[in-house]
């Protein structure tokens, strides 16, 4: 799956993954071999209250650190960097209840497409087609639920140096499709985010148009290392893969309801 030549670039992205969850969260709580990345102002966010683990622990105990700082929570999400330490913690949070399953870390290796024609706009442009986007993917969603879906994003600008919400829009000038760039010039490391198109618009070209805005914009930042992760199980991993993208590793999350 990898070469020599990519394989060095996954711990620059194991770094910046970390340090993003770490700067995102409203409180971290350590343990040893990781952290619980915590926001009270989302409760039923995943992605803002979790645990991530990014060193050695004991896969055995690592149950019990998640009900320690999530206990206050009806979820449970942990996520695990190496593989290896994955594959030794599958068995015993399988006994405690969890499930798994992986994504894909893809490092931008083709040539910088030149700038899609999306641009940068602000939380509010994004609240509708966003929670309409939510309502697509989980029918029946609860109020709750969707308001801390759409809200969170205002914490990922903690998450990075720069943190830009690109959009392509239509000719009558609605939001077609989204993604966040988080940008760390300083390690020369950029993330490509949530590249959602409205059902509406698929298969238009907006997609595109976000996603070669994103790079170029990384690319002009100085963030040679570009990056996304994508569920292995869906098409898109396929889409980027023919626009430049090539799979490095995984990131394994196990769940629990």
């Amino acid at each position: 799956m990898t070469s020599t030549a990519t394989d060095s670039e996954l711990p620059r992205i194991h770094r910046f993954l970390v340090d993003f969850h770490r700067r995102q969260a409203a409180r971290t709580v350590d343990f040893p071999g990781g952290f619980a990345a915590l926001d009270d102002a989302y409760p039923g966010s995943r992605r803002n209250n979790h645990v991530l683990v990014d060193g050695a622990t004991d896969p055995a105990a690592l149950a019990g650190f998640a009900d320690e700082a999530l206990g206050h929570l009806p979820h449970r999400q942990v996520y695990v960097l190496d593989e290896e330490l994955a594959a030794a913690c599958a068995e015993p949070l399988a006994g405690a209840g969890y499930t798994r399953s992986t994504s894909l870390v893809m490092l931008h290796t083709g040539p910088v497409p030149a700038d899609g024609g999306a641009r940068a706009v602000d939380l509010d442009a994004l609240r509708g087609p966003v929670a309409e986007s939510w309502r697509r993917f989980i029918p029946g969603v609860g109020e709750d639920l969707l308001v801390d879906l759409v809200e969170r994003r205002a914490a990922r600008r903690r998450g990075a140096e720069d943190v830009r919400f690109l959009a392509s829009h239509t000719a009558s000038g609605e939001v077609a499709a989204w993604a966040d760039l988080y940008l760390d010039p300083a390690s020369g490391v950029a993330q490509v985010e949530d590249l959602v198109t409205v059902e509406a618009h698929l298969r238009q070209g907006h997609a595109g148009a976000v996603l070669d805005t994103a790079l170029r914009t990384a690319a002009d930042a100085g963030c040679g290392t570009r990056f996304l992760t994508a569920n292995p199980a869906n098409w898109p991993h396929r889409w980027y893969g023919r626009r430049g993208f090539t799979a490095l590793g995984h990131v394994t999350r196990f769940e629990r309801a």
